[in-house]
């Protein structure tokens, strides 16, 4: 058993939708990031995804199951659960640090490859 700074780990790390493990649980990942900007849009076949915010405020981008776009503000304090297979891209104008939970198996852009995909995420 050990503890977990979350200030100090946040702080050991600047690159934006680069997540960084910091804990496991029963197959899951605790995951910390920071966005700015928008990330991709994408989706995953087999899983959920936890966004926790710990400080600022983030934009979900959404596509229902019409296929229509829908927006989600999600501040500090909030967190919100992406269904599986629900088309999203989480955007920043500011900074936003992040916690996410999610199966180990979970890659950061889901169903799309490309610049902003991380194959292997350091634990920090």
């Amino acid at each position: 058993m050990q503890k977990v700074n979350l200030a100090e780990k946040l702080a050991s790390f600047s690159e934006h939708y680069k997540p960084k493990i910091v804990g496991e649980l029963n197959g899951q990942q605790v995951k910390l990031v920071k966005f700015q900007g928008d990330f991709v849009w994408h989706h995953h076949d087999a899983e959920d995804e936890l966004f926790l915010v710990l400080r600022g405020s983030f934009r979900m981008d959404y596509r229902d199951a019409e296929g229509r776009e829908q927006q989600m503000q999600i501040g500090a304090g909030e967190f919100v659960i992406v269904p599986r297979g629900t088309e999203h891209r989480p955007a920043a104008d500011e900074e936003v640090e992040v916690m996410l939970f999610e199966p180990a198996t979970t890659l950061n852009t889901g169903n799309v490859r490309g610049r902003m995909t991380v194959e292997q995420l350091e634990r920090i």
